[in-house]
């Protein structure tokens, strides 16, 4: 069975044009071509990225938050008590009048104590400002330095300043080791997000929204790299990049209470946003995933449906995220 699926999952009418096999993709005379298995390497990648994660946070985010006024709150730890944990994490964190002396009765204690108990429980489950100030701030650090980077392998190819010369020479477009790096760090920074995902904190309003862009990505790159269409691949990272880190700075001043820095920050990241997501991305890159094509070829294959699938998906959750930040906008300039 998984020998079957195997073939289904790379058989040529999915990934290539017509009369193109995968022994066209053996690397010759100079040109070097992606290769699948080289995906396998971006999980040690995502390891290597939260080890260097670590450090940045401990040795660089905590001494920069005391700097600009952070304090680093200590949260009275409850007594243990495995009858109220075990209720805690089974049955309800806010538990009722009734419920309380029931459990008071059950720990043989008063109903004072078992109502400290579970606010103090309650208080060690909320990340504390220095907390969200160090995700911040590894954010802020990869989407900076992709960013940069991103713009030095990009500034000088042609496709970067005409969208038309992604499509030149397709297939047999040689593998640049900038595009390799881009590529493999990258999917290793959204692995490291997904395996983070339990212990960082968690937004309720946009949880499932941020799990979904996560595979996408993952999906869209690994996808990208697997049928060679890294010329686009690398633009969309670009893309989407250079709005981030202007976020994650305002979140970082908002952190530590500089109001007006903050204000100019957001207000810079939203237009470099609908800048980047709500204008470029669409007339940009979906016009060259979309229409660009079928000027090539008049039989798209069936990685044509499945990419420009996901990339609508990303510019639905791109529209998604920009009404939420019009909604700060409105907030910001009609209610002070």
């Amino acid at each position: 069975i998984l020998k079957t699926l195997n073939s289904w999952f790379w058989w040529e009418n999915i990934w290539m044009p017509i009369n193109c096999t995968w022994a066209d993709f053996v690397d010759r005379e100079g040109l070097v071509f992606p290769k699948p298995h080289e995906l396998y390497a971006t999980i040690p990648y995502a390891f290597v990225l939260l080890i260097i994660r670590f450090f940045s946070e401990r040795y660089v985010a905590i001494p920069l938050a005391k700097a600009l006024g952070i304090k680093n709150v200590r949260r009275v730890k409850p007594q243990p008590n495995p009858v109220l944990e075990s209720y805690f994490r089974e049955c309800s964190r806010h538990p009722s009048q009734s419920e309380i002396q029931g459990l008071a009765k059950k720990c043989n204690c008063t109903v004072h104590l078992v109502e400290k108990w579970f606010r103090r429980r309650r208080n060690l489950e909320i990340p504390t400002v220095l907390r969200k100030f160090q995700e911040a701030f590894w954010r802020f650090s990869f989407y900076l330095t992709s960013s940069i980077v991103g713009f030095i392998f990009l500034y000088d190819k042609p496709w970067f300043y005409d969208i038309w010369q992604t499509w030149v020479g397709y297939p047999f477009q040689t593998l640049l080791p900038s595009q390799y790096w881009y590529y493999m760090v990258e999917i290793a920074f959204y692995w490291s997000l997904l395996f983070t995902l339990g212990t960082d904190t968690r937004r309720k309003a946009d949880f499932v929204a941020h799990v979904v862009h996560h595979l996408a990505a993952i999906g869209l790159m690994s996808g990208s790299w697997c049928g060679n269409y890294l010329r686009l691949g690398t633009l969309v990272i670009f893309v989407h990049d250079t709005a981030d880190f202007w976020l994650e700075a305002a979140k970082m001043f908002n952190y530590a209470r500089w109001e007006k820095t903050c204000n100019v920050l957001f207000v810079i990241f939203s237009i470099t946003f609908f800048i980047t997501r709500i204008i470029l991305f669409p007339l940009w890159i979906l016009r060259a995933t979309l229409y660009q094509p079928t000027y090539y070829s008049t039989t798209p294959v069936i990685a044509y449906f499945l990419f420009n699938g996901m990339l609508l998906t990303l510019q639905g959750l791109h529209l998604y995220w920009g009404y939420l930040i019009f909604k700060i906008l409105k907030r910001f300039v009609f209610l002070k």
